[in-house]
């Protein structure tokens, strides 16, 4: 029997995951639009420059137009498509600059076939009395409200592709809520929770695929942050969590419709 004040957590999804050995997976995104929130953080800067040396056109969003201008120039010296950038600021946009970003990329790029959602913000850990309403306020609107309305605003976008993708990168205390995570933990939680209203909004479209992907412990900027007493070297790297989002975001992407994956489980012993 349950007791009072306790709530059973459904498992994240770990078996019939693309395999962790699949070949190369660049090479499927040739000639797609994908737009990248959070293009000049960590996971978000390593996937947009993979799936720009793969071919693809990558949108990089990001709040600081002088770090999306150096990530546009180092992927152009690459000899990669040229991206295209969306200065957006999450904590202030509002219902117009949504409309307005839908608006410009289907102005410059005339299609968009997937999102992966790597935008977020952790406003401080500590227990709920001090987290501040400014920092509910936030968290939620970059965490949760944004990549909301962003989904919403491209939607009609995305109805025009073949075999659209929309990934959201969650995180381990959304899923399983801990002491001092309060606002993000939340924020996350709803996050996931809107991955499984997607998945059943477009149950009977096809061509719109939702997944979201929960890394775990991974050597980035906010796990520096989060724990400052790790071992980055006992760390699984960022890079090894791409060929998992190359993987979701191709052909077999729609086979893994509203799963919430553990990226963990995912990666083979020692990666």
């Amino acid at each position: 029997m349950r007791h009072a004040g306790t709530m059973a957590q459904p498992p994240i999804e770990m078996t019939d995951l693309p395999s962790a050995s699949t070949p190369d997976q660049t090479q499927t995104h040739a000639g797609c639009v994908i737009l990248v929130t959070g293009a000049t953080g960590g996971l978000g800067e390593a996937l947009s420059r993979a799936l720009a040396r793969g071919g693809a056109t990558v949108a990089l969003h990001g709040r600081v137009v002088r770090k999306l201008e150096a990530l546009y120039d180092a992927i152009v010296e690459a000899g990669a498509p040229e991206p295209a950038i969306l200065p957006l600021d999450f904590d202030k946009a509002d219902s117009q600059a949504y409309a307005d970003a839908a608006a410009g990329i289907e102005k410059q790029l005339g299609r968009l076939d997937a999102i992966v959602h790597c935008a977020g913000t952790l406003r401080r850990l500590a227990p709920i009395e001090h987290h501040t309403l400014e920092d509910w306020m936030t968290t939620l609107r970059v965490n949760l409200a944004a990549p909301a309305a962003l989904t919403r605003a491209l939607l009609p976008l995305l109805r025009r592709a073949p075999a659209a993708r929309v990934i959201f990168t969650l995180d381990t205390r959304g899923h399983d809520p801990k002491a001092y995570w309060g606002s993000y933990a939340a924020a996350k939680a709803g996050l996931e929770a809107l991955v499984h209203v997607l998945a059943d909004e477009w149950e009977n479209s096809p061509n719109l695929a939702v997944t979201g992907v929960v890394p775990g412990a991974i050597a980035s900027p906010m796990r520096r942050r989060t724990h400052p007493g790790d071992d980055p070297t006992r760390l699984r790297t960022i890079d090894s969590l791409l060929p998992l989002y190359q993987a979701l975001l191709g052909p077999d992407g729609e086979r893994y419709r509203g799963r919430i994956i553990d990226a963990q489980a995912w990666l083979p012993p020692g990666a």
